[in-house]
């Protein structure tokens, strides 16, 4: 993860910007008084959201471990054929 300060961050805006969006790189500006900031890719906020959301409650957290188990164990795991058209 990067590090800038604000005047940094003015400076190089663009490639600043590019770094975030194109490396999915989170980017903390600091500012004076403890007034820093995360930047990340809108993609990213995206992603981090769905997580939060899915691993709410609890019993969908524990499916959704469940099936990662599963699957790194390769259990109960079935092929299916593509449906043709």
């Amino acid at each position: 993860m990067k590090a800038v300060n604000y005047s940094e961050l003015r400076q190089n805006l663009k490639n600043n910007l590019d770094t975030v969006t194109d490396n999915e790189e989170m980017l903390i500006v600091h500012r004076p008084k403890n007034r820093s900031v995360v930047m990340m890719s809108l993609s990213e906020y995206n992603s981090m959201q769905e997580t939060l959301h899915l691993t709410k409650s609890k019993a969908n957290r524990q499916r959704l471990e469940k099936a990662v188990d599963n699957i790194n164990k390769k259990q109960h795991l079935t092929e299916h054929n593509l449906i043709e058209d």
